[in-house]
C-alpha cells in the first residue's frame, strides 16, 4: 500500500508539470489570437483584456490562406491516397509472394529511414528541373505534381515496411481458402485480407498524411507563390515592417485543426495499427 501510494505521489510530480509545460504553449497561442495586434506586441497579459475575434477574419485578407489551404489539402490528400494505394500493392507481394530480390528490396527500403530528408533535396531538385529541361514546359518542379512525388519518396518506405509486417501477420489459409473459393488474387486482397489489415492502412493513412501536412524544408525549396502550402504560407505573416503575430497565432490554429480533428477520430485505429504491426 505503500508503494503505490509512493507511485502515485511520484507519478502526479511528473504528469502535472508535464502536462503544463505541454498545455501552456497551446494557451499562449489561443489568447494571443484573441487580441489586437498591439496588446500581442505590447507587455504580456495572461487573459486578453481587449478580447476580439478579428484575427480569424483578418487572416484570410491578410494572405490567400485559403488558396494555400487548397494546395495543402490537393497535395496532402493526393501523397496520401498514393502512398496507401502503392504500399498495398508493394506490401502485399512482399508479404504473400517469393521473387527474386524480395529481401534485397524490403531491405532497401527500410535503409531509407536511415537518411535524413535534406539528403534528397538537392537530388530531387536536379531530377526535377532536368525533367521540365527535357519536356520544354514546367512539369514538376514548384508544381503540386512535383511536391506531391517528393512526399511519397518518404511516406512510402515506411508504409510498404509497416503494411508488409501486418500482412505476414494474417494467416494465409485466408487467402488460400479465397482463392479455392474461386476468387482473383486481388479478389482475396480487397476482400479478405485488406478487411483483416484496416488498423494497419489508418495508420499509414494518418502517418502520410500528417507527414506531408506539415512538411517545411522541401516545401520552401520546391514551390512557388501558384503552389505554396499552408506551412510556407504562415511565413507570409512577417512583412519588412511587421509580423502579426496575432495572425500568425490564429491561422496557426486553423491550419492545426484538421490534424487535430482527424487525429482525435482515428486515434484508436492509429494506435491499434502500430502496435499491432509491430508485434506481427
Amino acid at each position: 500500500m505503500r508503494e503505490q501510494t509512493s507511485f502515485r505521489v511520484f507519478r502526479w510530480l511528473v504528469l502535472i508539470p508535464l502536462a503544463i509545460f505541454t498545455v501552456l504553449p497551446l494557451y499562449v497561442m489561443v489568447t494571443s489570437a484573441l487580441k489586437p495586434l498591439r496588446d500581442v506586441q505590447g507587455a504580456f497579459e495572461w487573459w486578453p483584456s481587449n478580447l476580439t475575434f478579428s484575427p480569424f477574419v483578418d487572416i484570410w485578407s491578410t494572405v490567400p490562406l485559403a488558396e494555400y489551404f487548397v494546395n495543402s489539402l490537393i497535395v496532402t490528400t493526393s501523397a496520401t491516397a498514393f502512398s496507401v494505394l502503392i504500399a498495398i500493392f508493394a506490401s502485399y507481394a512482399i508479404s504473400r509472394y517469393a521473387f527474386r530480390g524480395r529481401g534485397a528490396f524490403a531491405g532497401v527500403v527500410l535503409s531509407t529511414q536511415m537518411f535524413p530528408g535534406v539528403l534528397f533535396l538537392l537530388p530531387l531538385f536536379l531530377v526535377f528541373v532536368n525533367i521540365d529541361k527535357s519536356l520544354g514546359f514546367t512539369a514538376v518542379y514548384q508544381t503540386r505534381l512535383g511536391l506531391i512525388i517528393t512526399y511519397l519518396t518518404f511516406t512510402l518506405p515506411f508504409s510498404i515496411w509497416m503494411l508488409a509486417s501486418y500482412f505476414n501477420g494474417i494467416p494465409r489459409d485466408l487467402d488460400e481458402s479465397a482463392r479455392v473459393d474461386g476468387a482473383s488474387a486481388l479478389g482475396a486482397l480487397f476482400r479478405i485480407v485488406l478487411p483483416s489489415a484496416r488498423p494497419g492502412v489508418i495508420a499509414v493513412a494518418v502517418y502520410s498524411f500528417m507527414t506531408a501536412w506539415g512538411e517545411i524544408l522541401f516545401a520552401s525549396q520546391l514551390t512557388n507563390s501558384a503552389s505554396r502550402t499552408l506551412s510556407i504560407g504562415l511565413q507570409s505573416y512577417a512583412n519588412e515592417t511587421n509580423v502579426y503575430w496575432n495572425q500568425v497565432m490564429a491561422a496557426a490554429l486553423v491550419v492545426s485543426a484538421p490534424i487535430v480533428a482527424g487525429f482525435m477520430l482515428l486515434q484508436r485505429y492509429l494506435v491499434a495499427g502500430l502496435t499491432a504491426g509491430a508485434v506481427k
